[in-house]
């Protein structure tokens, strides 16, 4: 009898064992494949290798077919094997010159494409590495298409994801290490009740898994309350931390119709920004240039012998300017809209360029240096430009506007300095009102947009 009851104790322990290591485990295995998930998300987010292809590369490179720009499958290792330096390609990415001046493996690259590759310095490492990453993923569709089956001549996005595959292996896992701790906690069950029954004692009535629980959580009220508050503190910083890249569009840059080198006009031709978006000063909205301004210039700059030629001949086709006369067969530029605001926010370009003479860069980055037509500025990018106010919140959020806001000045001292009529006035009222107020703004020596109001909500927010 004590040898049974003892036999019996020792297979307790044992399942007792088993199942809190099996709990511990699926503890760790759920821990790892959030982590996992997590990690995924993070890892995508900040390098999306497809969007950056399609952005940067996709319209004069294919990952098989040469094109404008020769294919890039498996470009790296044609570098490696060809003898290129380490690290040589990166730099052509940035500045092919660059990387032609100090790899003869570059320069020797440069001469296969009569057409010039474009310059890319704000890409880095680890984002060229994804751009390629995803280029080396698409299957060459002579493999995977049907003979005879019509050919995109865009890549295609692979549907597979490896990440994904690990991903169902944890969660299966999962499931079955949760069956064997049910399984084991039955088993512990009925010999807890034989050891009763041997004891001389009543036995148990059959008890939920949901009260054998909580008869759990209370004997261990201490270590259950405090998992439960770390875990519940966990979920509510991930919650937070989703809300905060609810809206945020930094570096967003879809494709456009037309390719618009900023660099060359503002910068090399040195034209105004105010030329093409004459509305700047005067309305709410800058403006797009409609087809006839570019035919100002370009009825006479045709691009003949240039590798901008295609590009110029859209702006033709658009205009029904067909071999030096216009025909009247015109079609309009589908431009995207990059900048895109909430309905309900207000935004003045006038207001801010006009009376709040800020320069177009402090948003906009500094088009003289930008080689394609537009794209939503990240903050470190417009922090690296000389004279630009630094900033810290995400570009295009509310804190980046609330942040310019107090740190941008509407006068260097008082605002008579200014000699503005509107400013003369709130100067006369502040004077009349409340001296020892406009002494307080001026106590840095300047009178910021916040200190006129520029924090009211309804300034903003319809």
């Amino acid at each position: 009898m004590n040898l049974e009851k003892l036999s019996i104790n020792q297979m307790l322990k044992k399942l007792n064992f088993y199942k809190n290591s099996l709990i511990a485990l699926t503890i760790a295995i759920f821990i790892s494949f959030t982590t996992h998930a997590q990690d995924s998300a993070n890892k995508k987010a900040k390098v999306d290798g497809a969007g950056l292809f399609k952005a940067k590369c996709a319209s004069c490179h294919h990952p098989h077919k040469d094109g404008t720009g020769p294919k890039l499958y498996k470009v790296r290792d044609k570098w490696s094997t060809g003898g290129a330096k380490e690290g040589s390609i990166y730099t052509w990415v940035n500045n092919w010159q660059n990387a032609a001046a100090i790899d003869p493996y570059a320069a020797q690259v440069s001469t296969v494409k009569p057409t010039a590759m474009s310059a890319f310095p704000e890409l880095k490492k680890e984002e060229i590495d994804g751009i390629l990453d995803y280029v080396d993923a698409q299957p060459e569709q002579s493999a995977v298409v049907p003979a005879g089956t019509p050919q995109n001549d865009q890549p295609s996005e692979t549907s597979s994801d490896a990440s994904g595959i690990g991903i169902w292996m944890w969660v299966l896992l999962g499931g079955i290490f949760i069956t064997i701790i049910l399984a084991v906690g039955g088993v512990r069950r009925q010999l807890n009740n034989a050891v009763r029954e041997k004891e001389g004692q009543s036995v148990k009535e059959f008890e939920t898994y949901l009260s054998e629980f909580k008869s759990f959580a209370w004997k261990y009220r201490l270590q259950v309350g405090l998992a439960s508050l770390v875990l519940l503190i966990s979920i509510l910083v991930s919650f937070f931390q989703g809300l905060s890249t609810i809206g945020v569009t930094e570096a967003y840059q879809p494709s456009q119709p037309i390719k618009f080198p900023h660099s060359a006009h503002a910068g090399v031709n040195g034209i105004d920004c105010k030329y093409c978006h004459s509305s700047v000063t005067k309305s709410k909205s800058a403006g797009i240039p409609t087809v006839n301004v570019c035919m100002n210039c370009h009825k006479q700059i045709n691009g003949e012998g240039k590798p901008f030629k295609a590009e110029i001949d859209k702006i033709y086709a658009a205009a029904g300017f067909i071999n030096g006369e216009y025909k009247n067969v015109s079609k309009p530029i589908v431009w995207n809209k990059v900048h895109v605001l909430p309905d309900h926010v207000y935004f003045n370009h006038s207001q801010h360029v006009v009376v709040g003479g800020v320069d177009c860069k402090q948003c906009h980055g500094d088009m003289t240096k930008t080689k394609d037509a537009v794209k939503v500025q990240t903050i470190s990018e417009l922090n690296a430009i000389e004279g630009n106010i630094k900033l810290t919140k995400p570009t295009l959020t509310m804190g980046w506007c609330i942040e310019c806001h107090d740190k941008k000045e509407i006068s260097k001292g008082p605002l008579a300095d200014k000699k503005d009529g509107y400013y003369n006035e709130i100067h006369r009222r502040l004077l009349n009102n409340d001296k020892s107020l406009y002494k307080k703004y001026l106590k840095d020596n300047k009178v910021s947009v916040s200190e006129l109001g520029g924090w009211e909500c309804a300034k903003c927010h319809y």
